[in-house]
């Protein structure tokens, strides 16, 4: 096997060894923004047995693809609502979308049910590597099965089994990389999907702890918008100094559409989008600022420190946070010390155009 440095200047040559590396059905191990990862052409039935081979016992578990943008992904499954939703919002990025299948790929890259799972890696060197093999690759990690996920080509070859590494054509070697989670996995293909955080739960908790201020179904994301409009006529208006809202709700659940009304109703003249890429945007209303923020791509506890929340607090703002449950032990840690009420509001999926929105009140 041949093991490549990858740096700025040999790029190009390295996506050209890699790309014949593929089309002779052989086992690329690639970096990731997640950790390195295993491709063979995702089209080519021969070189998928050979990447089972490989990873050694899995059962019926499928193997995801990657590609390199929402085009490539379209001609290989359906994108529900759903789907393109996550697609335009949160891709590329650590998240695999699993939707029907077209019926052109092959197991073990198509589930039982039907059904593959899509990435669009946040890697500038495997995107182009994608795009100009033309192909989906596979997005599985490059650990046999039951192995660590592995962050650096060293530590992958100490844990591979003889074997294993005996069917590996070329490593791509990009150094230690950060260690992020695996890629969170989005199941679209009934238009719906569900998200399991353990803030998720501590959030659940606390709402079980506070008071039950108002529910509501919306069904448009006008009549969401609205609501959030309402809210902040009865709850954020007359409030002195700083406020957390916290809002916890899978995607395209409506967190955003309801911070519209936030921003509208407290006068500001700009329109509210998703923080997702800035972590927090800034609405200027009267003589405040509005703070909303999306803890999404945040990693860990020590990017959540780093974000800017605490600094928007000190000053006396209100502070609007989609995926709260994510990070909620420390927001509310925050705003314990602080002294600063939070309001927690869950968006719940009812139908593709329902919502169900409750709000709980500060304890």
């Amino acid at each position: 096997m041949k093991r490549v440095k990858l740096t700025n200047k040999n790029q190009d040559e390295v996506i050209k060894e890699s790309i014949k590396v593929l089309n002779d059905g052989g086992l690329l191990v690639y970096p990731t923004e997640t950790c390195y990862g295993l491709a063979v052409d995702a089209t080519n039935s021969r070189a998928l047995s050979k990447l089972l081979s490989y990873k050694t016992f899995r059962g019926s578990k499928p193997i995801s693809i990657a590609v390199s943008d929402i085009d490539m992904a379209k001609r290989y499954v359906e994108l529900n609502e759903m789907a393109l939703n996550i697609y335009k919002n949160y891709l590329p990025g650590p998240i695999t979308v699993v939707s029907k299948s077209k019926g052109i790929l092959e197991p073990p890259v198509v589930s039982k049910q039907g059904s593959t799972g899509v990435r669009i890696p946040d890697y500038k060197f495997t995107l182009k590597l994608i795009k100009e093999f033309g192909r989906p690759i596979t997005a599985t990690s490059a650990n046999v099965s039951y192995r660590p996920h592995p962050y650096s080509i060293d530590q992958l070859i100490k844990d591979l089994p003889k074997k294993s590494e005996s069917l590996i054509s070329m490593y791509i070697d990009d150094g230690l990389l950060p260690k992020n989670s695996p890629s969170t996995i989005l199941d679209t293909t009934l238009n719906t999907l569900t998200i399991l955080r353990e803030g998720k739960i501590r959030f659940e908790d606390a709402v079980l702890k506070s008071t039950l201020l108002e529910e509501r179904v919306t069904e448009t994301p006008k009549e969401t918008s609205d609501f959030g409009r309402w809210f902040t006529k009865e709850y954020l208006k007359d409030l002195k100094g700083s406020v957390v809202v916290a809002l916890s709700g899978e995607l395209g659940a409506g967190k955003t559409q309801f911070t519209k009304g936030i921003g509208k109703e407290l006068g500001s003249k700009d329109i509210v989008n998703s923080p997702t890429y800035t972590i927090i945007n800034e609405y200027k209303y009267d003589c405040n600022t509005l703070a909303h923020m999306d803890t999404w791509r945040l990693n860990d506890e020590e990017e959540f420190n780093r974000s800017g929340l605490v600094e928007h607090l000190e000053v006396g703002r209100i502070v609007v946070i989609e995926w709260a449950d994510k990070f909620y032990q420390e927001i509310e840690s925050i705003c314990s010390k602080k002294n600063i009420p939070m309001y927690k509001i869950s968006f719940e999926y009812i139908s593709l155009e329902e919502r169900k929105i409750t709000i709980y009140g500060t304890n």
